[in-house]
Formats: structure tokens, C-alpha cells, sequence
């Protein structure tokens, strides 16, 4: 089966990716870049997407958006893969978020493509040992919510780092794995790259003492 994997460089669409790997043919990656604080779609770094597709070796569609225009434009990236490349399927790492599964759930429907969430209710501190486990190597690029310092920007999930957001998570009641938008990632290396990232720069941006980012200026 051909598919599309919709792809933010961050931990869940990679290891979607990884696991579109092992059960189709992925024959492209789609990519939004939202030029709004998005529901739908991660936004801190994204232009690194385009690197990390070379290292993959798989083709990318990659399209600016906006909060207004942001499902019309994943629809006719969607056809754009249907007519160049055949797909069949669409994987995305939705992990519990049910607008964002709903929302390309029925854009999939529309356009007779099966919708598959390899993700879908994972069980967060598992998700996470999997990662780690399955040699992924990510960082935490984007904190927005109590219990988060600037400290967190730029760390690498690992055991400790897990420990530490299963301690956030009892006092503040986060969601372990991020999906509520409370941490954005990157993935520097996994199993499917052809090497890692090595970031040369960055500066940090923080908007108060819990919410902020990491800006990769050079890689």
C-alpha cells in the first residue's frame, strides 16, 4: 500500500513515519507550515523538516498555511500526493488529540484515502521508553506550561528526563508525551536517518517563566 506520512519533525510524526515504514510503501511526507500558533500542526523549527527529509530520502511536499486556510490546504497537499505518487493511505502521530484525528480523518474520507493513527492512544511513559529503546534521539524545542523551565529547552527524552515529566505530570497534570501542546520536539537522529543533526546554533526565546522556545539558527 502507498502512503503519505504528515510530517513535523518532531517525535510522534517520525515515529509514525517509522511505523508507516513497516506496514506500506511511504512514498512522500507532507508538511504544513503554519504561520499562526496552530491545533493542527507543530511549528518550531519546521523548516528543518526539509533536512531531515534528505536524510530520510523521501520526498517532500511542504506548503506555508494559516489558521484560516490551514485544513484546504492539507486537503489539496493530500491530492497532490493521490496524483503524483498514488497513495492509498495517510499516517499521522496523532496521540489522543481527537480534534486533530477528526479533522484529517474526514478530509481522508473525502478524498477515499484511509486514515491510520499507529499512535492512537499509546500509553505515555511506554511511548516514551519505546522512543528511547527504538534509538531515537530527541529534544524538547518548545515548553508551554507550569512546571516547565527554560532549563527543559534543548534536553534530550531520556530516563531522566522522564522521571522529570512524570513529576510535572502528578503536580500540574500534564500530559506526559505532550499532546496538549505542553512541549514541542525535535528528532536529531533515529533508526530511518542517513546520520544526525548536529545543531551549530541556537538561541532561546522565553515569553515567561514556563513558555518558550528554542530556535535552531544552524545546523
Amino acid at each position: 500500500m502507498k502512503s503519505a506520512v504528515l510530517f513535523s519533525g518532531g517525535k510522534d510524526s517520525c515515529y509514525a513515519l517509522f511505523k508507516a515504514k513497516k506496514e506500506s510503501d511511504v512514498k512522500c511526507l507532507i508538511t504544513l507550515s503554519s504561520e499562526d500558533d496552530s491545533y493542527m500542526f507543530h511549528y518550531p523549527n519546521i523548516e528543518l523538516v526539509k533536512v531531515q527529509a534528505k536524510l530520510l530520502d523521501i520526498p517532500l511536499i511542504f506548503k506555508k498555511t494559516n489558521n484560516r486556510n490551514e485544513l484546504k490546504e492539507l486537503k489539496e497537499c493530500l491530492s497532490s500526493a493521490i496524483k503524483k505518487y498514488k497513495i492509498k493511505a495517510v499516517y499521522s502521530g496523532a496521540l489522543a488529540s481527537n480534534y486533530q484525528r477528526k479533522k484529517i480523518k474526514k478530509i481522508c474520507d473525502e478524498l477515499k484515502l484511509k486514515s491510520i493513527n499507529p499512535l492512537w492512544n499509546i500509553e505515555p511513559v511506554k511511548y516514551l521508553r519505546e522512543l528511547i529503546k527504538n534509538k531515537f534521539k530527541v529534544i524538547i524545542t518548545g515548553i508551554a506550561a507550569e512546571g516547565f523551565t527554560k532549563d527543559f529547552l534543548g534536553k534530550e527524552i531520556n530516563e531522566e528526563m522522564i522521571d522529570k515529566l512524570i513529576k510535572i505530570n502528578k503536580k500540574n497534570k500534564i500530559n506526559i508525551h505532550g499532546e496538549g501542546g505542553e512541549y514541542e520536539t525535535l528528532t536529531l537522529n533515529c533508526p530511518l536517518f542517513k546520520k544526525e543533526l548536529r545543531i551549530k546554533d541556537y538561541k532561546i526565546e522565553m515569553e515567561n517563566e514556563c513558555t518558550g522556545t528554542l530556535k535552531i539558527l544552524a545546523l
